[in-house]
């Protein structure tokens, strides 16, 4: 096997890591890349270069942008005493098309799972504690997926924000049991967050 060979074979086997793509996708995904070298392949590379050096997490809430503070945490018109807390930033990028939550997010990077030993600790549930604190929250949004996992953390985060004096609702409607928030559409999420509940 050639050089050239064996440098496709690693791109292919790298694209095949990306959610969605299996090898034979990865492959296809790979043929179009090197056919369309100069119009797609080299702008990409170059994309993902510069999102590789300057991409960083959010020291605030967790969404991904390349400051220290992301855009939503440095706009103090989402100041509204509303916190949204999502699983990952694909739910927090899917609330934000919805265009319906004006407030600011908290991301937790993931849900306790007993079985994959994710403990309070693993996430970023501390660091909520301690900006319902510190920020005058008078409201936390749990925006979490509706599955066992999303809901047992939801019942764990509102134990520990009792006697914070924030209101903790969840979403209601529109949410279906074992949905995951990056799938629904636009009008199924502003459904589900007019109608949030208490917890």
């Amino acid at each position: 096997m050639s050089d050239a060979t064996r440098d496709i074979e690693a791109l292919i086997a790298l694209m095949s890591r990306l959610p969605g793509l299996g090898p034979r996708s990865a492959r296809r995904a790979v043929l179009h890349l090197l056919k369309k070298r100069g119009q797609v392949m080299a702008p990409l590379a170059q994309a993902m270069a510069e999102v590789a050096a300057t991409a960083r997490e959010c020291v605030s809430c967790g969404n991904i942008g390349t400051t220290d503070l992301c855009d939503i945490c440095r706009d103090d018109r989402r100041a509204t005493g509303e916190i949204c807390v999502v699983e990952d930033v694909a739910d927090l990028w899917a609330m934000e098309r919805g265009q319906s939550f004006k407030g600011r997010y908290h991301v937790l990077g993931g849900t306790l799972s007993a079985l994959d030993a994710v403990g309070p600790d693993d996430l970023r549930i501390p660091k909520l504690l301690a900006r319902v604190r510190d920020e005058s929250v008078t409201e936390v949004i749990l925006a979490l997926n509706a599955t066992v996992d999303g809901q047992t953390t939801a019942h764990y985060i509102a134990d520990v924000l009792e006697g914070t004096g924030a209101r903790v609702t969840t979403l209601a409607q529109g949410v279906p049991i074992g949905g995951e928030l990056d799938y629904l559409d636009d009008g199924t999420i502003q459904a589900a967050l007019r109608a949030r509940k208490a917890v």
